[in-house]
């Protein structure tokens, strides 16, 4: 079962291949507004790498939002473009679910702790989400305008790790409660979809190819330049 994984979401540009479960190969760049130029070259040098070709996948899973607007357009369209052209099943993995994996898979978490994988969503404002450390949803998504207040229930009685290009700039906000961990330099990849996307392929949850769009969770919108 191999199954490629797209992650778009942030300026991370990340596509790995999974195989029965596990990464064997990954290619990733943490850079703003490259992944049109780089994605449908690093899905090339994936497959040379591991002597696959693109008839040899099972399914494509992409990070499906929320996030940057441009970065969901580029990797859902790729992701569906290879789909529709292989006959592929597509998965989709919810960023932030996503990253409370990847922080799961990688870290010594404590009991009573939970996750806030955050994504900047423009000033005070971020895209967020709590986990236990099971990776079972606590509070659902939303796009939330952090002050001092924000997460104080939760905080009241856990420890919260808040992690994300989001969380820096709250930490100003809640980094001097004791209970508000926060950990610095974690970077969207997709290597963390890998066990949504495997529990997704077994139990046939799959997108409709043509009909599928990203999560953006609020509308685009487009300024204008003042004069």
């Amino acid at each position: 079962m191999t199954i490629l994984q797209i992650e778009t979401a942030t300026t991370a540009c990340s596509v790995a291949l999974a195989k029965d479960g596990q990464v064997i190969a990954v290619r990733e760049l943490n850079q703003h507004n490259i992944h049109a130029e780089v994605i449908t070259l690093y899905i090339d040098e994936l497959l040379k790498q591991t002597g696959l070709i693109y008839a040899d996948l099972d399914a494509v899973a992409v990070s499906s939002g929320p996030g940057s607007y441009t970065g969901l357009r580029i990797g859902v369209s790729t992701a569906k473009g290879l789909c529709f052209g292989l006959d592929k099943p597509l998965i989709a993995v919810e960023t932030l679910s996503a990253m409370a994996q990847g922080m799961i898979s990688t870290s010594s978490l404590a009991p009573r702790t939970l996750l806030c994988p955050m994504i900047d969503a423009r000033r005070m404002e971020v895209y967020t989400a709590l986990y236990n450390i099971d990776g079972s949803e606590v509070k659902p998504t939303t796009a939330e305008i952090i002050d001092e207040n924000s997460f104080a229930e939760y905080l009241k009685d856990n420890s919260i790790v808040f992690f994300g290009d989001g969380a820096d700039k709250c930490k100003e906000m809640l980094g001097n409660h004791p209970n508000a961990i926060f950990i610095a330099g974690f970077a969207n990849s997709a290597t963390h979809l890998t066990q949504k996307a495997l529990a997704k392929f077994v139990n046939g949850q799959f997108e409709d190819v043509a009909y599928f769009e990203p999560f953006y969770l609020k509308d685009f919108l487009v300024t204008q330049k003042k004069a």
